[in-house]
């Protein structure tokens, strides 16, 4: 299963029963519909859908008046087909470059001559048809062209365009998810042996202390003494400064990361809750700091996931 993208865009034509439209060729992808090809075209729909991130499913429509009706259908539609992101679908009838202007009929121009007739027979003094009257009053009488089966065809070809689009930008962020997971895997790694020796050189510094005092004060303090309270204070420090916890978990999260992107599906919501988890995790890998290794470290981590948070706000 892959991984899909909230982001992308996508455009379609869809003709209207026994006419042809003409295809377009813009954005991210882009289809059309042929119906009764070789026919004289006179209308068709075109729909374009954009999609960028967000946290639920927020649909908005810019239609033309003609759709209106159909929103509640093109709604179920994009609801049945996406589950995050805010997407955008806008529809518009499109005309031929001849389609406004039928061919006028022998008897619709009969029609016209025998009103004309009766007319000026009344008024002798009134004014003769022009072409252009004539003509749009042939345009008037033709019947309509119905547009609603071609405006649901254009919005499904485009929805299956828009899936396409965003499962192709879904398998970009995978892998640059995964690079990052390799840099942070690599990072906790290079952290894990560095704390027992931040906890070695702590205890060699206590006891030298100890024992610095010990000559300080002329021997009130037995020699077995400073040593072991000097061993007791490196003790409590190494529990301060343990983050074998805070590594073992931030391995964790790392490795469920990966079966997920591996996983495919919708995955958004739960990559975004093992991010924050991760940038916790790294938190506290710095305050618990005692080695400039380790602070460092800590510093490159939050760098990458929070490079990685900003790629998951785009995965549906």
């Amino acid at each position: 299963m892959s991984v899909y993208s909230m982001t992308g865009f996508a455009s379609a034509v869809a003709s209207a029963p026994d006419h042809v439209s003409e295809n377009t060729d813009e954005g991210d992808a882009s289809t059309s519909s042929r119906p009764g090809s070789g026919k004289s075209a006179s209308g068709g729909v075109g729909a374009e859908l954009r999609s960028v991130n967000s946290r639920f499913l927020d649909l908005s429509f810019k239609l033309a008046d003609e759709f209106r009706a159909l929103e509640p259908a093109l709604r179920d539609l994009l609801t049945a087909s996406f589950k995050r992101g805010k997407i955008e679908l806008r529809m518009q009838p499109q005309r031929a470059a001849d389609a406004g202007w039928p061919s006028p009929q022998p008897d619709q121009l009969h029609t016209l001559a025998r009103l004309e007739g009766t007319v000026q027979n009344w008024l002798p003094k009134a004014t003769p048809l022009s072409v252009n009257e004539i003509l749009n009053w042939c345009r008037a009488a033709a019947p309509s062209v119905k547009l609603e089966d071609a405006a649901m065809e254009s919005a499904r070809q485009c929805i299956e365009a828009l899936k396409e689009a965003r499962q192709r930008e879904g398998v970009r962020l995978v892998g640059i998810l995964k690079d990052k997971l390799k840099g942070l895997q690599a990072l906790a790694e290079q952290a894990t042996p560095l704390v027992p020796l931040a906890v070695q050189r702590q205890q060699e510094r206590f006891v030298q202390k100890y024992q610095e005092a010990l000559q300080a004060v002329g021997g009130n303090v037995t020699p077995e003494a400073a040593q072991e309270r000097a061993l007791n204070e490196a003790a409590a420090y190494a529990l301060r400064i343990d983050v074998d916890e805070e590594l073992q978990r931030l391995k964790a999260h790392l490795d469920e990361i990966a079966r997920l992107l591996k996983k495919g599906g919708e995955v958004g919501k739960r990559l975004d809750f093992l991010i924050q988890e991760l940038h916790r995790e790294a938190n506290t890998l710095g305050s618990k700091a005692a080695a400039l290794e380790l602070t460092q470290i800590s510093v490159e981590m939050k760098v990458l996931i929070e490079q990685m948070r900003e790629q998951v706000q785009n995965i549906e």
